[in-house]
Order: C-alpha cells, then sequence, then structure tokens
C-alpha cells in the first residue's frame, strides 16, 4: 500500500493531484490517506507523529510523506528505508526520528528527475511517481548514503532530542498529542502547562468531565486531554507549546 502524510489539508486540488498520479502509475496499489493536517509547515512536530504512526504501518508500506516549507530550495529529496518499511519526502528532518528509532535504515538521494517538474509541487511531480516506483518493486532511484550517514552530525534534525516535550498535534477535539513517547513517561508523573499541574488517567471514564489529565494514547504518545472538552481550549495550547514533568 501507499500512505500519504501532508500538512496539505483536504481543501484544493493538491491532494487529489498526487491521487490522480498514482492511480496510473501505480495502479491496482491500494492509496490511503493517513493523515494530510500534519502539522503546518513545520517538520520538526512533523517529525515525532510520524515516527509513531510509522511503527503501525506493515513492512513493505510505502509512505509518501510531504511537509516541505523549503521546496524549492537546495534540500535534497530522499527515499529512506527503515525496518523494511519506505519513505519518499525531503530531507528536512522529516524522516529523523523515525530513523532513530528503528534498527536498520538506509537513504538515498534522489536524483532522477521527471521531464515535468514544477518548483512548488514536488510532492505530485517528483515524490508521487518515486513513491509509485517502490511500490511497483522497482529500486530505489538515487545514491545510497554512505555506511555512517546515521551518525553525521550535520544532517538535519540531528539535534532533535529523541522525545520532545512539546505539543506536536492538536485533533478536532482540542486533544493535544506530545512529542513524548508514552513509554518514557511514569504514570506517577505530573505536566506543567503554564504552571497549571495536569494528573494521569488511563482513559477519559476515569475523570470526571471538565477534569484535565494526560494518558497513553493509541498511538503511543503522551497526550494532554480534557474530559467532554478541549485542552486546547482551556489551557491556550497551540502546536509548539512546551511543558515540564514533575513527580506528584
Amino acid at each position: 500500500m501507499i500512505l500519504l502524510y501532508t500538512d496539505f489539508g483536504y481543501e484544493g486540488p493538491y491532494v487529489g493531484q498526487m491521487k490522480a498520479v498514482l492511480a496510473v502509475e501505480a495502479a491496482g496499489t491500494p492509496v490511503i490517506d493517513l493523515m494530510h493536517d500534519a502539522p503546518v509547515h513545520d517538520p520538526h512536530a512533523a517529525a515525532y507523529l510520524l515516527a509513531a504512526l510509522a511503527l503501525e504501518m506493515p513492512k513493505g508500506t510505502v509512505c509518501l510523506a510531504v511537509v516541505d516549507p523549503g521546496v524549492g530550495s537546495d534540500r535534497v529529496p530522499v527515499i529512506l528505508e527503515a525496518d523494511g518499511r519506505w519513505f519518499v519526502g525531503p530531507d528536512n528532518g522529516l524522516f529523523e526520528i523515525l530513523q532513530r528509532q528503528t534498527d536498520y535504515a538506509r537513504q538515498w538521494s534522489i536524483e532522477w528527475r521527471p521531464d515535468r517538474l514544477s518548483r512548488s509541487f514536488h510532492g505530485r511531480d517528483l515524490f508521487v511517481p518515486v513513491a509509485a516506483r517502490l511500490a511497483n518493486g522497482e529500486a530505489p532511484l538515487g545514491a545510497q548514503y554512505p555506511e555512517g550517514w546515521r551518525d553525521a552530525t550535520s544532517r538535519p534534525g540531528a539535534d532533535w532530542p529523541d522525545d520532545l516535550a512539546a505539543v506536536i498535534y492538536i485533533d478536532r477535539f482540542g486533544n493535544a498529542m506530545t512529542g513524548l513517547r508514552a513509554e518514557r513517561s511514569s504514570e506517577t508523573r505530573q505536566l506543567m502547562f503554564g504552571g497549571e499541574r495536569i494528573p494521569y488517567a488511563a482513559v477519559f471514564s476515569e475523570v470526571p468531565p471538565g477534569r484535565a489529565f494526560w494518558y497513553k494514547n493509541s498511538c503511543g504518545l503522551v497526550e494532554v486531554s480534557v474530559n467532554r472538552g478541549s485542552a486546547a481550549g482551556v489551557y491556550g495550547l497551540k502546536v509548539g507549546d512546551t511543558f515540564t514533568i514533575e513527580n506528584a
């Protein structure tokens, strides 16, 4: 299958144009909209969310990931193979966290260029054809990075922490996902947002309506919620807001 992960939104022609090309170049391959409201213009936050979502992807999946505010610049288009899953997109840190969390990873710079290449829409013109070829079983188009590339300190995102104590995504209910893996956070600790202490609860029904709590969400991340309310609304949260962790 081919999964699409972008910050394009569903409005406008962009997702439809990519899927139209995939329908021709990867005919018969299921194309699934993983999400199109990834953190807008924010490869940093989007990298932590993508890493969490990648854990559920079957081996052999091709994920076309485009959060690319530097499109048209000298940033490098790449293919990443991580534990048998394929990722196609910009080398702007978007794949940094997931490659750290995998045992085996290889990366290629995409050197192939189509006859038609818009400077502003590499998702449709460059990344889609490359993803389609991978889904069709073809070899990566490009030059493989040398051994030891994962240790290079100059790669985009190399200085980002393994876990990010910040909001990386807010869903339509106002729940705030963070870049902190739940397995790294003790249930006895509380999150501190702007002087407010937020305790742990396993599920929504464990707290009364209107009460805030944090829990381990289905993606394996720490998430801040308000039972039958909006954590983002109550605390004025937005992507990028940071927090501290303190003992109860």
